[in-house]
């Protein structure tokens, strides 16, 4: 069993745990805070097993259907847990707005304290662990889940802080108030995990960084005259590069594939933890006008 399959199992099996003991507090308390974390922690478990099937799925090789893999999976289970922290963060402003007009008064706040205190020991140490599986394995996947969780850390941590104030001001309202406040937070952070799978839906490239340490090393290759058509794009973990490398026309086709062998290589050497697909091609001249003319001629007959 790979490292980000464990990873979401242990989320998966937390956010079981967490669910029970929130609802069985909220509803005996009638903490809109708890019981909005209960759902949260709902929506977790939800989350976390539709990640298990992405990240199942994220690894099966590439086959005759899917010839570039399933990394693309991890985009989509990024957008999607986007969408449902999203809602989950309305759904938490909805209920704090209700307890605000109604000012319904939480009980047993002892136990609601207790039980608290558990999930925000037990989330932070999934997020220590989730996070550094994610820069283990760079996974997409792993890494929505440890910013989902650490969302949720901070909820926790609210909500302890709000029913402690109660427990000692009597003060009803401060609920509502943190149950907005982590409301927005939650809708916040989802914005960017949101933006992050659509980019990689979009094929959209690589880090401008590593996009200008690939063009350092072809540059820097003895025996390239020039260079074209440079493209990235990354799926899951796997990183894709194409590029045209100009030749001399004189250099075999034995020596121009050793150059490209190395630039290759040393292509590989910017992310080690990234699965590289790089693609060569080897040209004795400058033809990226010439392509692009074929290309124009192409689409003129295809429209």
């Amino acid at each position: 069993m790979t490292l980000q399959k464990r990873a979401t199992i242990i989320s998966s099996s937390v956010a079981v745990t967490l669910v029970v003991i929130k609802l069985i507090v909220g509803i005996i308390s009638g903490s809109v805070a708890v019981l909005a974390s209960a759902i949260d922690s709902g929506l977790d478990l939800a989350v976390s097993l539709f990640n298990l099937f992405a990240v199942s799925n994220a690894e099966k090789p590439a086959d005759e259907t899917f010839n570039y893999g399933r990394g693309k999976i991890e985009a989509i289970a990024a957008v999607v847990e986007g969408l449902v922290i999203t809602l989950s963060g309305f759904f938490i402003f909805y209920e704090a707005i209700q307890k605000m007009l109604h000012q319904e008064p939480v009980t047993h706040l002892s136990a609601s304290i207790v039980v608290m205190v558990i999930s925000l020991v037990m989330t932070g140490a999934l997020v220590l662990f989730l996070n550094h599986v994610a820069n283990i394995t760079q996974n997409m996947v792993i890494k929505s889940d440890a910013l989902h969780y650490k969302t949720d850390l901070l909820s926790n941590g609210s909500i302890l802080v709000s029913l402690v104030v109660i427990y000692f001001t009597d003060f009803y309202l401060i609920d509502a108030i943190l149950g907005i406040l982590i409301a927005i937070y939650i809708v916040y952070s989802a914005f960017e995990l949101i933006q992050d799978g659509i980019l990689v839906l979009l094929d959209a490239s690589l880090d401008e960084d590593i996009v200008e340490k690939i063009k350092e090393v072809i540059e820097n290759e003895p025996g390239v005259n020039d260079y074209h058509w440079l493209r990235t794009r990354k799926a899951g973990n796997d990183y894709f590069v194409d590029v045209h490398l100009v030749f001399t026309p004189e250099m075999s086709l034995l020596e121009a594939h050793r150059i490209a062998d190395n630039v290759e290589a040393k292509i590989k050497t910017i992310n080690p933890k990234a699965d590289w697909l790089i693609n060569i091609h080897l040209d004795p001249y400058d033809d990226s006008e010439v392509n692009v003319e074929e290309s124009q001629k192409f689409a003129n007959i295809e429209a």
